[in-house]
């Protein structure tokens, strides 16, 4: 009998893929495994019996890879799980920078009291306008399971795409969308996109990435959305674009101090993967992987061992 042990709430119609050769367990003590979403395991013990740990979700920057490799313990993410819901909310981004909509809103909140609120906001409304993303130009940064969603998403919606990325050649991109303009230099991205929206891992490499350098490289009044990591992008650098105005908006799923104060950011509570679509197939890719490496030795989406 196999005993899981879950640090975060994980949902049950992933748990329900468990067989009757698992056990779940309020004992970390005693776990084969453990499935874990946000909680933060670097100051923990490893368990003496811990063979397996699976996060239901893509990053991994809550899990000590290196220290659970070294100590023979397997740990898997579940790339692409959540993506849709992610995809999704870039639009939203996109649609929030490009009208104000919350301004609008707060606006008919403010004025919930007056009796001739629909003649008022007739008047009210030119202080709210917006622009659409029809015709504009989106830049893709980064191809993988949301990258490549987004594109012909934004394609549908009327808008012209440029896609970069590294790891891929144009053979590849293509296979995403044939219109889709893929580009081997970021600095073309950059130049043509009106939006910019993130889909890079976090790594050393990729820390910073979007920094004062590639933001002036881009248009006058773009917006830059960040559904990925907030390591990416320079958060001084981006405060000052926006002040400047040369960046108009910044939508970003990663709320800190800093961001909270810069002028024309739009700051969303990481609410990137929150839906429940999201969460059950993060779980049942999470519960399945787990269950694979107990009994078969299989390392699928395995990110710290070979």
């Amino acid at each position: 009998m196999y005993k899981i042990h879950c640090l975060n709430n994980i949902s049950p119609v992933g748990l329900a893929l468990l067989t009757d050769q698992y056990e779940l367990t309020d004992n970390i003590e005693e776990a084969d495994a453990i499935l874990v979403r946000s909680a933060s395991m670097h100051e923990m013990e490893i368990p003496a019996n811990l063979k397996a740990i699976a996060r239901a979700g893509a990053g991994v920057n809550n899990i000590p890879l290196e220290k659970m490799a070294e100590a023979g313990v397997a740990v898997f993410n579940t790339p692409g799980a959540n993506a849709n819901a992610v995809k999704e909310l870039v639009f939203a981004g996109m649609l929030l920078a490009s009208r104000d909509i919350v301004g609008g809103i707060e606006w008919c909140k403010a004025n919930a009291d007056d009796e001739n609120i629909g003649k008022s906001a007739e008047k009210a409304k030119k202080a709210y306008a917006g622009t659409e993303i029809f015709g504009k130009t989106l830049g893709v940064l980064g191809l993988g399971a949301i990258g490549k969603l987004v594109v012909p998403a934004a394609e549908a919606m009327g808008m012209k795409v440029v896609g970069y990325d590294p790891y891929l050649d144009a053979e590849r991109a293509a296979a995403i969308s044939p219109t889709m303009k893929f580009t081997a230099e970021l600095d073309e991205l950059l130049a043509e996109s009106n939006f910019l929206t993130i889909h890079v891992p976090a790594l050393p490499s990729t820390k910073g990435m979007v920094n004062a350098d590639a933001l002036a490289k881009m248009p006058e009044g773009a917006v830059v959305l960040n559904f990925a990591r907030d390591t990416l992008v320079d958060d001084a650098a981006m405060a000052e674009a926006l002040a400047s105005g040369k960046i108009g908006k910044y939508v970003t799923d990663f709320a800190n101090p800093v961001v909270m104060a810069m002028e024309n950011a739009i700051v969303i509570p990481h609410l990137g993967a929150s839906t429940e679509e999201a969460e059950d197939n993060c779980a049942k890719m999470a519960v399945l992987e787990v269950m694979d490496y107990l009994e078969n030795g299989v390392k699928k989406n395995c990110v710290n061992m070979k």
